[in-house]
């Protein structure tokens, strides 16, 4: 039996630590806040009123760790929503997709792009579904000697022959989509700019970046990896909010036999010569173990807890560039009734309510936003996604009374003038709030309270380094082998007895668990279970 010291209880490092005390180790998760969860936490913003605070919808979640960790027996119950995504217009018009309404949603803007959309979600399934086998695997990793390649020559060649049975066409497309824009991709599939804008949406979510930027492509399609119930592509809603589910897992941690501390923050990663030895926690206890595992966002890691002088130079700098910052102000707001959209009036519940509601009509509009955010801080013409949990989830808000999460782009991460964001909160949420009024006259008088959190607020309370909900972007340059550094993809560092399972490893971000799981099967494999 080893001594683990695990650094953060976000949902990463609960699944990590769950697998390690599993095979019989000796696990401590040392949290800095008062409850697990990370950025997937359930609490109370407004009396009466709870939310999901930061990470709020499901998909991602692996169910391989839904069943490993027997989450639904711990209380894990997740819905479907009505309708997908609700893209209202000022005109009056609309697109409502979801299971069976898609096509037709987008014949009323092109009947030619309703045409080729079955032939698109086919490509789109077809790549996502070389990359799902993926995520639960770890990357080829770097190596110095023809012997300690072959296992890596063999993960090689396996994700080669993956991409091969795709066919010339699809090869085709599988490089499309890792390096070309949103924009781009999809010039190439549809011809009206608000069909675009219905699948570019997902390349900019939690993405400081025009979905005319290079890259963007990959964004776009990593939202596609999802389902719910056994449903690919599908969203959903954990009911109590993302909580339940990080409950969920601390529930089975506990089971495990994980110890777990809350208001623990660490201080620092103690380092004997090449070896992570121990912590130093912020009241000054030293933590000896065998091993430590990290699930914060490498920047944070490597910029804070761990010396520089520990680290090789070349992984020093590397690190230091890692780049974060997704663009994102995220606002919870206490509803006194449902909002009724101009383009679909009404305040009972309909299908658009359960949806995501997104305001970002045009890929021209996303552009917009991106190009003026980063030269003024802010963009006055915001896209927001806005859901509201509590059309699928009355324990959410008082009856009668509705939760709404508005996740809104584009801010820049840093203020071009060097002003704090701190200054600027409450004038930004006031805008946010407006856009959706615009849509959705009287949205405004039904505030009856707010939570707002920039950039620096998300960073502040949940590490999130710039705001950024992946813990690094999702660049072509910080994913899979390269993600977080190549010769590093193994969930290894460095230093002797440090690992990483977050969010800024393989596959990068979102409420998955694969990071978690992946890692937790790295470190076995190097001390045994």
């Amino acid at each position: 039996m080893k001594e683990i010291a695990l650094i953060g209880g976000g949902h990463n490092g609960l699944v990590c630590a769950f697998y390690l005390a599993r095979a019989g180790h000796k696990v401590t998760v040392y949290e800095r806040r008062g409850i697990v969860g990370g950025a997937a936490v359930t609490e109370e913003f407004h009396p009466g009123f709870r939310n999901s605070v930061a990470s709020y919808t499901v998909s991602l979640l692996n169910p391989k760790v839904i069943a490993d960790m027997a989450l639904k027996d711990h209380g894990l119950r997740i819905v479907e929503r009505r309708a997908s995504n609700f893209f209202p217009h000022l005109d009056g018009r609309y697109l409502l997709t979801g299971e069976g309404r898609t096509k037709g949603e987008i014949a009323k803007f092109s009947s030619r792009d309703a045409g080729r959309f079955d032939a698109y979600s086919d490509e789109i399934d077809r790549i996502a579904t070389v990359l799902r086998d993926l995520v639960l695997e770890t990357p080829p990793n770097r190596v110095d000697t023809f012997i300690s390649g072959i296992p890596e020559f063999i993960k090689l060649g396996k994700v080669g022959n993956r991409i091969k049975k795709l066919g010339r066409e699809g090869e085709m497309a599988f490089i499309k989509l890792f390096t070309q824009s949103a924009s781009r991709y999809l010039d190439q599939w549809f011809e009206h700019d608000a069909v675009k804008a219905l699948f570019g949406f997902d390349a900019v979510v939690g993405t400081f970046a025009s979905p005319m930027t290079p890259g963007t492509a990959y964004v776009l399609l990593h939202h596609c990896f999802g389902e719910v119930n056994g449903k690919k592509g599908a969203w959903g809603h954990a009911i109590g909010g993302m909580g339940a589910i990080t409950e969920a897992m601390r529930k089975a941690c506990v089971q495990a036999g994980v110890t777990i501390e809350t208001d623990a923050p660490v201080k620092q990663v103690l380092v004997d010569g090449v070896k992570a030895v121990g912590l130093l926690l912020e009241d000054g206890r030293e933590i000896f173990a065998n091993h430590i595992v990290s699930n914060l966002n490498p920047k944070l890691l490597f910029g804070k807890l761990v010396a520089s002088e520990a680290q090789p130079e070349l992984f020093r700098r590397h690190m230091a560039q890692w780049s974060c910052g997704s663009g994102t102000f995220r606002m919870n707001v206490a509803l006194s009734r449902l909002p009724s959209f101009l383009a679909l009036p009404g305040r009972a519940i309909a299908d658009h309510h359960t949806a995501g509601i997104v305001i970002a009509p045009t890929l021209s509009y996303m552009d917009r936003a991106y190009l003026y955010a980063r030269q003024q801080g802010w963009s006055r013409k915001p896209i927001v996604e806005m859901l509201i949990p509590s059309t699928l989830d009355d324990s959410l808000a008082p009856r009668g009374a509705h939760v709404a999460s508005l996740f809104c782009q584009h801010v820049a991460p840093e203020l071009p003038d060097g002003s704090s964001w701190d200054e600027h909160r409450d004038v930004v949420a006031d805008l946010m709030i407006d856009t959706v009024d615009a849509y959705a006259p009287g949205f405004r008088a039904s505030v009856v309270g707010r939570q707002a959190l920039t950039p620096l607020d998300l960073e502040r309370t949940f590490g999130l380094v710039g705001g950024d909900i992946f813990h690094g972007a999702l660049s072509i340059d910080q994913l899979y082998a390269l993600r977080p550094m190549m010769g590093y993809a193994d969930y290894r560092t460095p230093i002797e007895g440090l690992y990483q399972c977050g969010s800024g490893t393989h596959p990068g971000g979102g409420v998955t668990g694969a990071p978690g799981f992946n890692a937790a099967r790295e470190i076995l494999k190097e001390i045994g279970s």
